[in-house]
């Protein structure tokens, strides 16, 4: 669905009119349910009648590229309970919030040294090349024991596997290259032990037999992928945003609570929404939904931008107020399939809300905001680049 052009931070207008739960057409002629109501969208996440398995039939499929490749790569994500569980429960301990925030200090030193090179360097620059990727690049680089001199490779490939409009034997290509790359590495760990993610699922889980060789490779990817993709479009997208409401940026720069900068994280999480192209389930059994009977076999798509958006949840939902309490929101997904490595993404994004803006207090956009791209046909939504001066 499109956006409208002058609302480029909202959901598409087709997403507000439809009903709470109803059919849709989708790219291969299926039609499964969509839900956009808030209460409904955490009611499917949190019930295990509908499956996540991408290889179940009725499962709706963001596109035939994403059908093909998931036919071969089989991440913990897309599998149900209990080897979702089992194998989640590998990288849970990497993601606890005493782990997480353990890491702040070398967060802020990464941060704070990308702003050191952009501010010595010639104006203008493109925020999303300079600052916005390479901060989760580098962090997710260093906890997953990922050299960092290859971040061109995997940016690459990354483009390619959640571009909607790759054709499926070049996304299926971009599959395979990361994950030989990832199965080239952890190769290397098994003949020199790394303290890092990965080095622990090899010393550990694969050394065990808990794990194969494709299985640890398989969760690389999806950790490398998701680990800066996500984060990286949310600080140009967020910092947009917050350009375009001058005094929210204000206070936000000016706070000397860390609670503020925290709260507005979760407002922008909740307003942005970037992971827009639904999270997908099919009903394994006959399940009443927002009054609707959806049967077993039924694919049903959960519109989370515009759960997110939905007034009964948020008052006045289209308003960015840094204030409001929005912890609550879908942006990170909800019941046991939720994301992972959502600690991660907030302490980061508090790290970079709170030092971006104050450091470099007077910056601005350094082209007319008409003419900023956005990733329309990108799983995670975003902007292409993001020209700002100061």
């Amino acid at each position: 669905m499109s956006r409208a052009a002058d609302r480029p931070f909202d959901p598409p207008p087709p997403l507000r009119e439809v009903e709470p739960i109803s059919r849709v057409r989708i790219w291969n002629g299926e039609t499964p349910w969509l839900v956009t109501g808030y209460e409904a969208q955490r009611k499917v996440l949190a019930d295990q009648r509908f499956s996540a398995d991408t290889l179940r039939a009725g499962f709706p499929h963001q596109s035939e590229s994403t059908e093909e490749r998931r036919r071969k790569f089989r991440p913990f994500i897309v599998l149900d309970d209990p080897e979702h569980a089992r194998l989640r429960k590998m990288l849970t301990r990497n993601f606890m919030i005493k782990r997480i925030d353990a890491l702040r200090p070398r967060v802020q030193q990464i941060v704070d040294e990308l702003i050191d090179a952009m501010t010595a360097g010639p104006k203008p620059v493109d925020l999303v090349r300079e600052f916005a990727l390479p901060v989760p690049s580098l962090v997710i680089c260093e906890l997953l024991g990922v050299p960092y001199a290859d971040h061109e490779f995997f940016q690459a490939c990354s483009r390619k596997i959640i571009s909607t409009e790759t054709p499926p034997a070049e996304s299926m290509a971009a599959g395979d290259e990361l994950r030989s790359y990832l199965r080239d590495l952890v190769a290397v760990k098994q003949q020199h032990p790394t303290d890092d993610m990965l080095g622990h699922l090899v010393s550990g889980q694969l050394a065990e037999g808990l794990l194969t060789i494709d299985q640890v490779a398989d969760m690389g990817v999806l950790m490398l992928i998701a680990g800066h993709e996500t984060t990286a479009n949310m600080i140009g997208l967020g910092t947009l945003a917050l350009l375009r409401h001058p005094d929210q940026l204000a206070e936000l720069r000016d706070a000397q609570d860390p609670a503020l900068t925290a709260n507005a994280v979760e407002e922008l999480l909740r307003y942005l929404t970037i992971v827009h192209s639904g999270r997908r389930r099919v009903a394994t059994a006959d399940v009443e939904v927002g009054g609707q009977l959806v049967r077993a076999g039924e694919g049903i798509i959960l519109a989370n931008d515009a759960g997110n958006r939905d007034g009964e949840a948020f008052p006045d939902p289209d308003t960015l107020d840094i204030h409001r309490p929005a912890r609550h929101h879908v942006a990170f997904g909800y019941g046991v399939h939720q994301c992972l490595g959502q600690p991660l993404a907030r302490m980061e994004l508090q790290i970079v809300y709170g030092t971006l803006y104050r450091r470099i207090p007077t910056l601005r956009l350094a082209v007319p905001f008409e003419e900023i791209e956005y990733k329309h046909a990108m799983v995670v939504y975003g902007v292409h680049a993001l020209p700002v001066t100061w």
